[in-house]
């Protein structure tokens, strides 16, 4: 089949390999490259760098929805346009450019967690299971008919990162798989149920502040969820804490929520329910580090977290 594959992040990258290993890509449509780090150097989006090194054309518009771009992709007369965490809103123009329609890789079992950041809230609302959905593209957005879907347990310890590379590799895998039906006319449509759906909203730095006056369980999940970007944290000492593993201790807590517990050898805080064991953490310019080599180098002068 003739692909244009639409995509921008690494979550992209593992379906643009694998599709172009079985299919003609004709060309890959991306982001514009953007000025990162102190230095502000120009970096090529993850999809650009892949395209690159497979020899694929790229294309980096402004906006995908352009008379001029959309001309471009009717030269190239594809059967079907793949998009996976592509970034911008596709014209009804577009969608209905290929003969096999537009095709979009979701990280969902839609229709739960539509939107921007289904991977980080699966984690973070403690879903026991998350996995990947390949849909017809529709107006709205991730309402379009369902192809095919595959399902992915969570381990305890998921985290939003270790999910993310999970279901980036079953990306990978079911688009494949829904080419093939679509090339065989085998491909069904199956509307998603209204009722069901639930949105999974963009994540911000300022949601990883700790409060601790939620429950320990509800606070592990949130440091789970949000490593490793833009990950949890809280204050000591006046300064920024980063929490980047935490266990649950179930216990009665008689304490003010917030409360350091013990600093030998542990670092135990009072919840509203339950304790918080921190196993890994970073103070505000100082190293990653676990939490007994932390309390070796640094002397605690607050009896609590938090502002």
């Amino acid at each position: 089949m003739k692909v244009v594959f639409m995509g921008t992040p690494d979550f992209s990258v593992p379906a643009l390999e694998r599709i172009a290993e079985k299919h003609q890509v004709e060309a890959v449509v991306t982001r514009q490259d953007r000025p990162k780090g102190r230095g502000h150097k120009v970096q090529f989006t993850p999809v650009k760098e892949k395209a690159l090194e497979l020899n694929i054309p790229v294309f980096q518009p402004e906006k995908v929805r352009n008379p001029e771009f959309v001309d471009i992709l009717k030269q190239m007369n594809p059967d079907v346009i793949v998009v996976i965490a592509f970034g911008q809103i596709l014209s009804k123009e577009i969608l209905d450019l290929p003969k096999y329609g537009c095709i979009n890789v979701h990280a969902s079992l839609l229709p739960k967690y539509r939107g921007a950041a289904p991977i980080q809230w699966a984690v973070i609302d403690g879903q026991e299971n998350s996995g990947v959905t390949t849909m017809y593209m529709a107006d709205g957005i991730d309402t379009g008919d369902m192809i095919d879907k595959t399902v992915v347990k969570l381990d305890k310890k998921e985290t939003g990162g270790s999910l993310f590379d999970k279901l980036a590799l079953e990306g990978g895998k079911l688009i494949l798989e829904t080419l093939e039906k679509l090339e065989n006319h085998t491909a069904t449509r199956t509307p998603q149920n209204e009722e069901e759906a639930t949105h999974a909203g963009k994540i911000t730095k300022e949601l990883g502040e700790i409060d601790f006056h939620k429950s320990a369980v509800e606070i592990e999940r949130l440091i789970r969820g949000l490593n490793p970007w833009p990950s949890a944290f809280t204050f000591l000492d006046g300064k920024v804490l980063k929490i980047w593993d935490a266990d649950v201790v179930d216990e009665a807590v008689k304490e003010e929520p917030g409360t350091i517990c013990s600093k030998n050898k542990k670092l135990k805080i009072a919840t509203g329910e339950g304790y918080l064991d921190i196993k890994e953490l970073q103070l505000e310019g100082k190293k990653r580090m676990d939490v007994i080599s932390f309390l070796n180098g640094y002397q605690i002068n607050d009896e609590k977290l938090g502002k």
